[in-house]
């Protein structure tokens, strides 16, 4: 007879092959809690080192922040003129059924326009104006005006970038005064620069006539000085009032016909060559060109005076021509004067070129160094480094207490060493 197979004997199978699976899991449970309590243990045999490390770098860290200067900061607010979009909303509405080119006409209004005054608050010329008000070559130690203007510019800030199209600008300074005062003169120094500079439609009329009438004064000045040395070489005579009144009218027809043609440049300046007022007045010159021409007068001299020569002795003549010019230039002087004062109210009526929000004052509070994220950000790396450190000193010693690497560790380090390629 065969022997039976024990009953229970598929059970044990059974067992058999389910005890490897529970082995293994909690082979891998002890892996995960052995190496978590190898780096504790490292961290434990290596505290001495870490601590030390990490006090010495925060002991460094204290000394460093308590050897910084103090600096503090002043900031002047200032509110540039507002873009008038009116011309470019009239533009968009009229190629609007133009596809692309309404595209173009609307992509006019994304320009900021706070650029071009940050632009020029950082131009050179207003950066050396600083340096130079202030002293700061004394200040920073430099030795040349290029060297103090690039430290300037490390101290300074200009920060439009802010939701409200204000303009901010920042001063960093050991004293808090300086700072102060080195802000506003900023401001102050750029507004000198914008009363050369021709920005909007009014400044520019104001500066062309302002250009005018400097020109008027010059020539009116020469007109008299002539007059004078006319009447010392001839004497004083008064012509009659006839002829005082042809002379005076041509002369009044000529300062008219000069005011209107510097009238014209000035308009052509800004205004297109089918501008309606700028067509009137060539119109309006033109005409009046005619009659002077009828007159008998000429508009670049004393030729073709009314009165015939044969009629006036040659003194009083001279004496005329003279008069007339003075009388010429005057009405010219007039006449610039008065539009020189309404560009000068047009570009009032547009406002200050740039306004000041809020003026810079001594800051009461430091700005930096922050000591306290110093002290705090140096200890944090301290213990990173010195944990880096230790496991370092860790691994290099397993290395070298297994042959096959303390062999290779120490090949590498005859390879390396200085004094073999020194021998060699």
């Amino acid at each position: 007879m065969t022997p039976e197979t024990p009953p229970s004997e598929p059970n044990e199978h059974v067992d058999s092959a389910a005890a490897p699976t529970d082995s293994g899991s909690m082979s891998n449970d002890e892996d995960v809690n052995i190496s978590l309590l190898d780096l504790l243990i490292v961290f434990a045999e290596r505290k001495r080192l870490i601590l030390w490390t990490t006090a010495v770098i925060t002991v460094l860290a204290i000394m460093y922040a308590l050897l910084l200067p103090k600096s503090y900061t002043a900031t002047v607010t200032l509110l540039p003129p507002q873009q008038n979009s009116s011309m470019s909303t009239a533009m968009a509405s009229q190629l609007g059924s133009m596809g692309g080119m309404a595209a173009l006409a609307g992509g006019l209004g994304l320009r900021n326009p706070n650029d071009t005054f940050v632009g020029m608050l950082t131009s050179r010329t207003v950066e050396d104006a600083v340096v130079q008000h202030f002293g700061l070559m004394q200040v920073y130690h430099a030795r040349y005006l290029s060297s103090a203007r690039k430290a300037f510019e490390g101290h300074a800030t200009v920060d439009d970038s802010a939701k409200d199209s204000l303009i901010r600008i920042s001063i960093v300074d050991s004293d808090p005064h300086r700072a102060a005062d080195i802000a506003n003169g900023y401001v102050d120094q750029f507004r000198k620069l914008s009363e050369h500079l021709a920005i909007t439609e009014a400044s520019q009329r104001r500066l062309f006539f302002e250009q005018e009438l400097e020109k008027a004064k010059d020539d009116l000045a020469n007109a008299e000085e002539a007059l004078k040395m006319t009447e010392l070489s001839t004497g004083v005579i008064q012509p009659d009032s006839q002829a005082r009144a042809l002379i005076d009218s041509a002369a009044n027809l000529r300062a008219e016909i000069t005011a209107r043609d510097v009238q014209i440049q000035g308009m052509q300046t800004y205004a297109t060559a089918e501008n309606s007022q700028l067509v009137q007045a060539q119109k309006e010159l033109e005409g009046m060109r005619e009659q002077l021409a009828k007159l008998g007068g000429s508009e670049e001299g004393s030729s073709g005076l009314i009165v015939p020569k044969g009629r006036v002795p040659e003194a009083s003549l001279e004496y005329i021509r003279k008069q007339r010019d003075v009388q010429y230039y005057v009405t010219i002087f007039d006449i610039l004067a008065r539009q020189y004062e309404a560009a000068k109210l047009d570009e009032a009526k547009e406002g200050a070129l740039i306004q000041v929000v809020d003026p810079a004052v001594p800051p009461d509070m430091k700005s930096s160094p922050r000591r306290t994220l110093i002290v705090l950000g140096s200890a944090i790396a301290g213990l990173l480094v010195s944990i880096c450190c230790a496991l370092g000193l860790t691994v290099m010693e397993h290395l070298k207490s297994v042959p096959s690497t303390n062999a290779k560790l120490l090949h590498l380090k005859r390879i390396l060493s200085w004094k073999k390629h020194v021998a060699s």
